[in-house]
C-alpha cells in the first residue's frame, strides 16, 4: 500500500515518461511544476474522504423547512392498476404533499435518449419497483411510514423474464443491429475446423456507496436550483424543465462529488430530481430525496445480463478464419441507453483479436426487469466474454495454451499470405499494434508466466482436490461516445487578482480523480504549483450543454477543454506582458516567454528576465486584460454509419492484460484468487498514483462481477438481492495476497490526446474477465486440458462445483477431438 506521503512525491522522470503536448515534445512556454499534470499527487479530496469532511448530498446543509420525500413502489413486476387511492396517504399526520402522474406539469416520460420511462406508472406496470407515487413529509421517517398508507390493487399479469425467449419473439426495446464484414458463411464453409459455444453472463449492481439521492430548492420565476448526485448534470437540467414545462436556464444543476456512480448515475439519477422538483415547485418548498438501499436497489438498473453464442471457424494452430457471434442484451423494461450498451458490447466482441470475415448481431431484449443501464465498461466487458471462451474452447481443442492462442489470434498488420489483420468486424482500423503485442510479452515474462504454468501443470497432477488455475486475458479498449455528439466538452477559468485560479468544467466526480486530473493540466499550462489551483462544482449555470461523465472520457474531453482555456488566457498574458514591462526600453521578448515555477520567464541566459506571476496578473488585471476565458474541445476524426455498419467510433484503443492465478476446492467449489499481475496501457499518464487505483479498482470490482456478484430474481420477478446480506461485492479480505500492477511505460498514446494520454476507468475492468479464465483453466484440468466446461457468470462456488462434476461425469464433449492429446 502507498501512504499519502508517497503519493504527494513527484515520479521520476525518464527517457520512457516523455511528456506532449499537440503533436510535440513539452512546448518551451510551459515547465511542469510541482504536482502538475504528469506527476504523482493524491487525489483532491483524499484527505476530506477519509476523514469525513467530504460533503455528499445527505451532508448538505438543508433550507428551513425541508421536505422529505419517499417513492411508492410497485411490488409486481408486471400488471394493470385498478386501484390507487392515496386518501389515507394525503391524511398521514406529517405529509405535506403527495404527486402522482396526474400530478405532473408537463412530460410526464422522461426517458433520456428514447421515450418509454414514464415518471409515474399510471395503468401499466412494467417491472417490480416502477415509482407509482411520492410522498412529501415533514420528515424522513414519517415519509417512510405514509408511503405505506397507500391502497395499491394491481390486477397482476405473467412476467416476461426470459430475454432469449424474448429476443425469439421480436419484444425488442430497440431494433436489431449487426456488423458484417467479408463473407462470413464461406469463411466457416471453408475452415477445417468449427466449434460453437454459447454463455451467461449475469448482470450486476452498482452498489455505490451513495445512494440515489437529491436536494432541490425553488427559486425565482418558478426555477429550481437541483444539487443532485449526478453523472449528467445537463440532461438532468433538460428532464426537470421539461417535466416541470419550464425554460432549461430556469433550472440549475449542481454537482461537487458523488460516492460512486459507476454508470448507475448516468440516466437515473434524473428521475428522483424530477420528482422532486415537481414537489419543490408545488410546495414552494425545498424537497429531498434518499432512497433507502433497498428501494434503490429495486428501483433503478443494472448491468446488463447478456445471453451469447460464437460459431468460429480456426486452422490447424487456432487461427481465427471467420464466423458468426450472437449477443442478446436484457434491457429490461425501457430502452434506457441499451441501443448503445449493445452497441459497445458487438463493437467488443473481438476484444484484441482478429476474426476474420465475421457477423455480429445484436438484439436488446425487453423483459419485465428495471430498465438496465450504463455501467463500468458499457457493454464492452460482456461483449469481450464471448470471444475469450472461444479462445480458451479452441486452445483445448488444438492442444495448446490458451495464451499461445491467444497470441497467434492478437490483431497484427498481414498474415503470412498478405492477409490484412488490421481492420475490425466494423471496418476501423486498430493502430498501436506493437504496443497490443508488448503489453502480452512482457506481461508474460514479468509474471514469469511458463514456469508457473508447468509448475501448476504438476501441482494439478498430484493433487486429487485442490487445483489451480492461470490465465493471461488482454484487453482492447475502444474510447470515445459512440454516439458522436456526446464527444466534446466546455471549461470555465478563472485568474483572481491574488493569482489563485479557479477551473470548472462539465465532469463529474465520483471517486475517480477527475477534478484532480483537470488542476493537474490547468497547473502545468500556467507553470504553477498544484495548490495554486482549485476546482468548483459542476453547474450548468457555468458549463453549459455537458456530456455525461462515463465512456472513459472524462479526463480525455474535459482535461482538452481546460487546457484550451488556459492556453488562451495565458497567450494572452504573454501579449500583455510582452509590451508592458519594460525591459531596457525593448520590451520583453515574446518569442522566448514561457511559465514555470509561478513566475513569467522570457529571453535565455544573461538576457533572462522574470516575473512574479502574482505581479504578472496584478498588471495585467491594472491594464484592464480580461482574467477569465472558456475553453472547448471536440473529439477529431471520430464518424460511424449506421446504416452500413462502419466506421470509425472511436478515437483510439487503450490496451493491457492481465495474468490471474486461482485455487479451486474441487469438493465445494470454493476458491480464492491468489496472484493477479497487471500490466496497463495509459499512454503518458496524467498521474500515476490515480491511474494505479483505478486499475486496482476497476480489476477488482470486475472480479466481483465475474465471481461473487450474483442478481436473483423470484419466479414474479422481484428482485430478491437487495442488500448487502443477499449481494455479495468483493472485500478487502478478497484482494489477492499478491498483486502486481504496472503502468506500461514509453508508448505514448498515438493520437493527440491530453499530453498523450489515454482514458484508465473502463479499459482495466476487462481485465476481471482473467479470474474466470483462469477458474475455466483449473477446472479443465479434471480432464486432463481435453476441453473446458460451460461456465456461466458469475461463477459462484455453486456454479463452479456443478461445472466440475458434469466434468467428472464426461468422457468426451464436441469440443474435444477424438485424436486429441493433453497440452
Amino acid at each position: 500500500m502507498r501512504t499519502l506521503t508517497e503519493l504527494e512525491q513527484p515520479v521520476p522522470q525518464n527517457a520512457a515518461h516523455r511528456r506532449y503536448q499537440g503533436d510535440e515534445p513539452l512546448a518551451r512556454d510551459t515547465v511542469e511544476s510541482q504536482g502538475s499534470a504528469g506527476s504523482a499527487r493524491p487525489h483532491e479530496s483524499a484527505v476530506k474522504h477519509v476523514t469525513g469532511r467530504a460533503a455528499y448530498i445527505d451532508d448538505l446543509p438543508t433550507p428551513k423547512r425541508t421536505l422529505h420525500v419517499m417513492v411508492g413502489q410497485s411490488p409486481v413486476a408486471h400488471g394493470r392498476v385498478t386501484r390507487l387511492e392515496l386518501g389515507k396517504v394525503r391524511a398521514f399526520p406529517g405529509v405535506v404533499d403527495v404527486v402522482s402522474l396526474d400530478d405532473v406539469p408537463d412530460h410526464t416520460d422522461i426517458g433520456p435518449v428514447f421515450p418509454g420511462d414514464p415518471i409515474f406508472a399510471f395503468d401499466e406496470i412494467s417491472y417490480a419497483g416502477q415509482s407509482l407515487f411520492a410522498v412529501a413529509a415533514e420528515s424522513y421517517k414519517i415519509a417512510r411510514q405514509a408511503v405505506l398508507a397507500a391502497v395499491v390493487e394491481i390486477d397482476e399479469q405473467p412476467a416476461s423474464l426470459d430475454p432469449v425467449a424474448a429476443a425469439d419473439r421480436e419484444e425488442l426495446v430497440r431494433p436489431t443491429h449487426v456488423h458484417e464484414r467479408g463473407d462470413w458463411q464461406a469463411a466457416l464453409d471453408g475452415s477445417p475446423h468449427v466449434l460453437e459455444g454459447t454463455q451467461f453472463v449475469g448482470g450486476q449492481e452498482h452498489f455505490y456507496l451513495e445512494g440515489q439521492a437529491c436536494l432541490v430548492e425553488p427559486t425565482e420565476d418558478e426555477g429550481v436550483l437541483v444539487h443532485t448526485s449526478n453523472q449528467h448534470p445537463s440532461e438532468t437540467q433538460k428532464l426537470v424543465a421539461e417535466v416541470l414545462g419550464i425554460p432549461f436556464h430556469a433550472v440549475t444543476v449542481s454537482n461537487r462529488r458523488m460516492g460512486g456512480g459507476f454508470g448507475g448515475k448516468e440516466t437515473q439519477a434524473s428521475p428522483w430530481a424530477c420528482i422532486a422538483a415537481i414537489i419543490a415547485r408545488r410546495t414552494g418548498r425545498a424537497a429531498k430525496v434518499r432512497l433507502p438501499r433497498a428501494d434503490d436497489t429495486r428501483g433503478t438498473g443494472k448491468r446488463h445480463p447478456f445471453h451469447n453464442a460464437y460459431k468460429l471457424g480456426f486452422d490447424e494452430r487456432g487461427v481465427l478464419t471467420g464466423g458468426d457471434i450472437d449477443i442478446i442484451g436484457d434491457c429490461g423494461y425501457s430502452p434506457d441507453l441499451s441501443e448503445a450498451v449493445v452497441d459497445r458490447a458487438m463493437f467488443h466482441a473481438d476484444n484484441a483479436y482478429s476474426l476474420g470475415d465475421a457477423r455480429v448481431t445484436g438484439k436488446r431484449a425487453k423483459t419485465h426487469t428495471a430498465s438496465n443501464t450504463a455501467f463500468r465498461g458499457f457493454g464492452g466487458p460482456q461483449g469481450v466474454m464471448i470471444i475469450e471462451q472461444a479462445m480458451d474452447d479452441i486452445a483445448r481443442y488444438v492442444g495448446e495454451d490458451p495464451l499461445t492462442v491467444r497470441k497467434r489470434n492478437l490483431y497484427r498488420d498481414a498474415d503470412p499470405d498478405g492477409t490484412p489483420r488490421n481492420v475490425t468486424h466494423y471496418g476501423q482500423r486498430v493502430e498501436q499494434i506493437p504496443l497490443l503485442h508488448d503489453v502480452i510479452s512482457q506481461l508474460e515474462e514479468s509474471s514469469d508466466y511458463w514456469n508457473r504454468r508447468r509448475d501448476i501443470t504438476r501441482f494439478n497432477a498430484q493433487s486429487p482436490i485442490i487445483k489451480r488455475g492461470l490465465a493471461l486475458t488482454p484487453v482492447k479498449f475502444g474510447i470515445s461516445f459512440t454516439a458522436q455528439h456526446l464527444n466534446q466538452a466546455g471549461a470555465l477559468l478563472h485568474v483572481y487578482t491574488d493569482g489563485s485560479v479557479m477551473i470548472n468544467h462539465g465532469g463529474t466526480e465520483m471517486g475517480q480523480g477527475l477534478h484532480t486530473k483537470i488542476c493537474q493540466v490547468v497547473a502545468r499550462e500556467l507553470g504553477l504549483d498544484l495548490d495554486k489551483v482549485r476546482i468548483t462544482a459542476t453547474r450548468t449555470d457555468k458549463v453549459p450543454n455537458t456530456s455525461p461523465t462515463a465512456a472513459s472520457s472524462g479526463a480525455d474531453l474535459n482535461g482538452m477543454a481546460a487546457r484550451d482555456a488556459a492556453s488562451k488566457l495565458r497567450e494572452r498574458l504573454f501579449d500583455f506582458a510582452s509590451a508592458h514591462f519594460d525591459a531596457h526600453a525593448g520590451g520583453l521578448d515574446r518569442e522566448t516567454m514561457r511559465l514555470e515555477h509561478g513566475e513569467l520567464v522570457a529571453g535565455i541566459g544573461a538576457d533572462e528576465h522574470r516575473i512574479s506571476w502574482g505581479e504578472l496578473v496584478q498588471a495585467a488585471y491594472l491594464g484592464r486584460i480580461s482574467l477569465s476565458e472558456k475553453g472547448f474541445y471536440a473529439t477529431p476524426l471520430i464518424h460511424y454509419d449506421r446504416a452500413t455498419g462502419r466506421g470509425r467510433p472511436f478515437y483510439y484503443f487503450a490496451h493491457g492484460a492481465a495474468v490471474s492465478e486461482v485455487e479451486v476446492d474441487m469438493l465445494s467449489g470454493e476458491y480464492r484468487v491468489s496472484r493477479v499481475d497487471i500490466l496497463h496501457d495509459v499512454g503518458d499518464s496524467l498521474n500515476p498514483a490515480i491511474d494505479i487505483g483505478q486499475v486496482e479498482g476497476g480489476f477488482i470490482q470486475a472480479m466481483g462481477w465475474m465471481t461473487s456478484e450474483e442478481l436473483k430474481w423470484n419466479d414474479s420477478g422481484q428482485l430478491t438481492t437487495v442488500g448487502p446480506s443477499t449481494y455479495n461485492i468483493p472485500t478487502f479480505g478478497d484482494t489477492p495476497e499478491v498483486f502486481n500492477v504496472k503502468l506500461m511505460e514509453g508508448h505514448p498514446n498515438s493520437q493527440a490526446s491530453i499530453y498523450r494520454s489515454k482514458a484508465v476507468g473502463e479499459p482495466p475492468f476487462v481485465l476481471g474477465i482473467s479470474v474466470w479464465s483462469a477458474l475455466r483453466d483449473a477446472l479443465a484440468s479434471l480432464v486432463n486440458y481435453r476441453f473446458c466446461p460451460v461456465l456461466d457468470t458469475p461463477a459462484t462456488p455453486e456454479r463452479v462445483l456443478m461445472a466440475a462434476e458434469i466434468l467428472c461425469q464426461q468422457t468426451d464433449s464436441k469440443n474435444a477431438r477424438p485424436d486429441h492429446e493433453p497440452a
